[in-house]
Formats: structure tokens, sequence, C-alpha cells
């Protein structure tokens, strides 16, 4: 998300920190720069002239000019402004106060309206929520089937309806929150049919299903891939409906970001998820304060921590922190470690939010997605194929035990090799990362074994 901005936007600050003295002209310069990047970004030109207009008026002004750190003095203006392009704060769930809470899922057909659909009902799980979701969609084929599918694999139920309901979206909706009342379920999430907002038809029925259901949310599902044409449609959707936040899916792909940089200037209504993924718990609110660190390469470590303290589990931690301090620490539990890696996501999506990682981060988002996997069930598979005795102590490994351990593992010998001083580099740096940084509070210093002690040969 938005890492082709941050890279143009940081070299503007790194060019300006380069200047002995920051005057008008290198500053019109550098604000030149800033403009090409956020329209190559495909932010919409309302909002990149009104954004250029404000950081010119303050960065011009006699007290950046003249400041001790002009450059600095840019970054906090340009966050400032992007701040209020995205809002000053996290979009909340608006909910009834007396259940259920309706929420219409609205949108064009493919955005990824379905899906969201699952992955809210999850996430709403989580926040302790009893949501029951329901799909309006009778015309796309397959289409309530596909959220019924969804439903079993996030174990959340659904009202797929009787015989005389299933071609009659508002019987269907009526339904389904009567079902929701019945069974004590807080929230009612309503799947509707994908439209274009020309087609009078089916826009006319999204408004009878808010006439009936009086909705306390209207999240509009946009696939962030489409740019611009999100925007538009956004706005449109809003002007007909009224819409009350958006959602917009594929932020983990080539999307250039400039859809959520646009949306609430465009359409008046804030960000409030984005889809990071495939799975159904990629899934996350939009926070916008966090969204301009990341872009102005000040990293995200409140999502990074929020995103540990969700997938690690505590008491397993501070086993190993244990273990790693008593020198008890085993291929086993270094094979548990990586499984626990595996499930914070992608290492890409994870850089993002580390703040100043320079070279290291170019040399880390080399190993692709594809390659991480790879690399991550080889090291398993060899781990898996040593007996018990071998994997609590790795200094038996012999020659000829390598060899089986290859054989049993289809790896090679030198694969065994680059695994056993892998383990041994990463044995060492965690002992002084729980040894050193985290006993002194961060304040520590610690060095990083080569990268390519984590890559096999």
């Amino acid at each position: 998300m938005f890492e082709n901005l941050a890279e143009k936007l940081q070299r503007v600050f790194k060019n300006l920190r380069g200047e002995g003295k920051l005057t008008a002209e290198n500053m019109e310069a550098a604000l030149k720069e800033i403009r090409v990047a956020l329209l190559e970004a495909d932010v919409h030109f309302r909002v990149v002239k009104q954004l250029m207009e404000s950081v010119k008026q303050k960065a011009l002004g006699q007290e950046v000019l003249g400041s001790l750190s002009p450059s600095q003095q840019v970054v906090k203006i340009v966050r400032d402004e992007l701040l209020h392009i995205l809002g000053s704060h996290t979009s909340r769930l608006r909910l009834a106060s007396e259940p259920p809470s309706v929420i219409l899922m609205v949108g064009l057909q493919g955005s990824g309206k379905t899906t969201s659909t699952a992955k809210l009902a999850k996430f709403l799980v989580k926040q302790g929520h009893r949501p029951l979701m329901v799909s309006v969609d009778v015309y796309r084929p397959a289409a309530r089937q596909q959220l019924a599918v969804l439903a079993r694999d996030i174990q959340i139920p659904i009202y797929e309806g009787v015989p005389q309901e299933s071609d009659k979206p508002l019987e269907l909706a009526r339904a389904a929150r009567r079902e929701a009342l019945q069974s004590n379920r807080d929230v009612l999430l309503v799947d509707t049919a994908g439209r274009l907002h020309i087609d009078d038809e089916l826009m006319s029925e999204l408004q009878q299903l808010k006439e009936l259901l009086n909705p306390s949310e209207i999240l509009f599902v946009a696939d962030a891939m489409t740019g611009q044409d999100a925007v538009k449609s956004a706005d449109e959707f809003h002007k007909r409906l009224g819409i009350t936040g958006v959602i917009l899916t594929k932020m983990d792909g080539d999307a250039r970001g400039g859809a959520a940089l646009s949306i609430r200037t465009v359409t008046g209504q804030p960000l409030k998820f984005v889809g990071v993924g495939e799975r159904t718990d990629a899934f996350e609110p939009f926070h916008p304060d966090r969204a301009v660190s990341r872009i102005l390469g000040m990293g995200d470590v409140l999502s990074l921590i929020e995103k540990v303290e969700q997938t690690i589990d505590q008491k397993k931690a501070e086993e190993m922190q244990r273990k790693l301090l008593d020198n008890e620490f085993t291929l086993e539990d270094f094979r548990d470690q990586l499984k626990q890696l595996r499930k914070l996501g992608p290492l890409e999506s994870l850089l993002g939010m580390i703040p100043q990682l320079g070279p290291l981060a170019k040399e880390l988002k080399k190993i692709k997605g594809t390659d991480q996997e790879k690399e991550l069930t080889k090291i398993v598979a060899i781990i898996d194929s040593m007996t018990p005795k071998e994997r609590s102590n790795h200094m038996i490994i012999n020659g000829s035990r390598r060899r089986r351990i290859a054989m049993g593992s289809g790896t090679t010998v030198q694969d065994v090799n680059n695994l056993l001083k892998q383990y041994t580099q990463a044995r060492l740096m965690m002992k002084q990362i729980s040894g050193g940084m985290l006993g002194k509070k961060f304040g520590g210093k610690m060095k990083l074994p080569s990268l390519d002690a984590f890559k096999f040969r």
C-alpha cells in the first residue's frame, strides 16, 4: 500500500535535506516533484490541487524558510495536510442503540462485496458482536452460494431464506432481519447485488432496501485497482443513496493508493476498512495517521504490534524468551517460531510497518512472497525429517545424519548445512534481541547477521 508514492516523496525530502539552505526556488522545485508524485499515484486532481495550495502557502512562509531544519518542517506540513485530507482519526462503525444494527454492502459488480461481507463479519466477531449475514443478490449466478461457502469457512451464520423468498430481495431482507431478532444477533450484514449507478431499476431497489431496513451503515465496496474509477463510482452512489463509508479491496496489490487519498475529499465520507489479501482475516480498519506515517517513511509500529499480539501466543513467546536466555533454544523451537512468523503474513507487508530500514528494506523486498513460502516450507521439511534427539541437540548431526535428513526431506546436504548455519545465527541474533534490546528497553546495540544466511543457495 502506497509503496511507490512513499518512495517518491521520501526522495524529495532527501533532496531537500541535501540543500545547504532552503530557498523559494528549490522549495518550488520540491513542491513540483510532490505534485507529480501524487498525480502519478492516481490521486484525484482536485485533491492534489487542494493539497498543493495548502502546502505551498505554509511551506513558503518565513518560519519554514528561516528554520534550522527546513526539510523536517516541510515533512511536518505535508503530514498535517495529508491527515487533513484522510481524516485525523479512525472512523469506526456506527451501530444502532437497539439491535440488530443493519449494514448494507453496496458497490459495482466484481468489487469484492461478498468477500468483504464475510471479512467484516469475522472482524465483528473479534470485536465481541454476533453477526448474521444474508445475500439479496438474486441476479448473479451462485452469488448467494458464494456467501454461504464463506459463512461455513468462518463459521458465522447466514440466512438463506425459503423458496417463496428466493427471488425477492426485499422479502429476503425483511425475513433476515426477523431471523436476526429471533436468534439474538446484534448485527445484520446485507450483501446486495453489484450494479452500475446508471442502472435505475437496481438503484431503486437499493433505495427500497434502505427505506425498509433503515441501516446504521451503507458501506460502498470499491476495488482499489480501479483507481479514480472507484472514487467516481463512490461519489455517484453517495449522491443516489447516501453512503456512510467506504471499503477499499485489493490494497495489497498494485494499487497506487490514489483512491484511498481521494475518496474522503470527493465523497465527504471516510474510508473505514481496507482489504489487504485474499484470506478472510486480511481485513483492517483504516487508520489515517498510520497510513500517513507509512507514506512518509515513518513506519507503522502500532499496526505491527497489534498484528503480533493477535497472532503470537503470549505464553509461548515468554517460554521462548526464557529458552533463549537459558541457551535451550532448539531446532524444534526454531521450526515453531518460523510457523508463527508465517502467520504474520507476507514479509513485504511487514516491511512497510518498520520505520527507516534503509538499504536493508530494499534487499529484503527482493525476496518475493512465493520465494518466502518456498524457503519456509523447505526449512520445516528438513527439521521434520530429523529425529527428536537431533532436533534437541544439533551438535550430533554429523555427515551421515545430514545425508539421511536430506533424503528424507527431498533436499540436498548443502540445504541441510545452510539450515544449521541459519539456525545458529538466528539463535545468536534472537538471544541478543531478548537479552540485549528487550532487556535494555531498546537501548542496546545489536548487529544483525547477513541476509544471505537466511536464504538457501
